[in-house]
């Protein structure tokens, strides 16, 4: 028996209150497991333990990735675990941090951290440029084979072409529909799917992405800023003591955590800006060799009996170019 759409919402939230609720256990366990980087290593410089921070993050993501897997059973849900790192630190900056602070600084953090959740549930909930069509259903390209999921898509292609040139204003983009396993759907100027947003990035939520990054980037500098303000007014460096408090421990761990992010989250955003400036997928990038558009034959030189396939973007058009036409994206 077929289950309704109601049904089928029920179902799904029913769904992913388990991946929330582990998501949620590991991103207490994080900042703890973080917290034992400065209880342990407080002599050592502060780069030395940014460095073990990262290298311990990356353990602890890992084997915590294994451990859900092997011995759980159970999927994390990696929108949650963004959703609860950023409740995890508003709470921590409430309880602590803001006692050193002024109004303001609190007043201004703390818009800063609802606008975050308000774009993350923006960014999930968004259409990143859903491509219907009259061949098939979304559900019959789930079940189909690779092979079926590659005449779709040569049947979108000449979809594509017969589409009005004036609908894109000579830009291409209807011609870069790509298909994404994850969503199993076809997406307009797909550039990825983003696992910590739980959705495709595509061409109508494209420059919400790289709103919310910047979104993140300023409140981490926020963040920063405060536990600095905290930190100097506290003494916590000048006078490490030989038990620190685990809110102490916690407030370091919170900066190194903020900086890991802030580092990762600045190269994301100069890529991304890379890739506007010269009207470039991140998928298309990946896997140029996929799309016919982006192999240029290169013809074999005296003595050799092969042709080389390079890299091309056809789509390229000037930097000024490139930009107007990502601002000036529409469905």
């Amino acid at each position: 028996m077929d289950e309704t759409p109601d049904e089928r919402k029920r179902s799904g939230r029913s769904k992913s209150i388990g991946p929330c609720i582990v998501s949620c256990i590991f991103v207490f366990l994080t900042h703890l497991v973080l917290s034992l980087v400065p209880r342990f290593f407080s002599a050592s410089a502060f780069l030395a333990q940014l460095a073990l921070s990262a290298l311990l993050l990356l353990f602890f993501l890992g084997f915590g990735g294994w451990c859900r897997r092997t011995l759980l059973k159970r999927r994390a849900s990696a929108p949650a675990f963004v959703f609860f790192n950023i409740l995890f630190i508003w709470g921590f900056y409430i309880s602590v941090i803001s006692q050193a602070v002024s109004l303001l600084n609190d007043a201004v953090f703390s818009c800063e951290v609802v606008f975050l959740l308000i774009g993350l549930y923006s960014i999930i909930t968004s259409d990143p440029g859903f491509v219907t069509n009259g061949f098939a259903s979304s559900d019959q390209v789930a079940e189909g084979s690779v092979s079926e999921v590659h005449i779709h898509e040569k049947e979108l292609e000449v979809l594509a072409s017969g589409l009005s040139d004036d609908s894109t204003e000579g830009s291409g983009l209807v011609t870069r529909v790509r298909y994404c396993r994850i969503c199993k759907a076809y997406i307009k100027g797909l550039d990825h799917h983003c696992p910590a947003f739980g959705n495709c990035i595509g061409q109508k939520n494209h420059p919400l992405f790289l709103v919310l990054l910047f979104g993140l980037i300023i409140t981490e500098a926020s963040y920063l800023v405060c536990t600095s303000l905290f930190v100097a007014k506290s003494g916590l460096l000048r006078r490490p003591s030989l038990e620190p408090t685990l809110s102490e421990n916690l407030t370091v761990s919170t900066i190194m955590f903020t900086i890991l992010q802030l580092v990762w989250q600045v190269l994301f955003v100069i890529w991304h800006i890379y890739c506007v400036c010269f009207n470039i997928r991140t998928d298309e990038w990946i896997n140029w060799k996929k799309h016919p558009e982006f192999q240029l034959l290169v013809q074999p030189q005296p003595g050799k009996n092969f042709t080389s396939i390079k890299f091309r973007n056809p789509y390229d058009k000037g930097i000024r170019q490139n930009v107007k036409e990502f601002l000036a994206l529409r469905a």
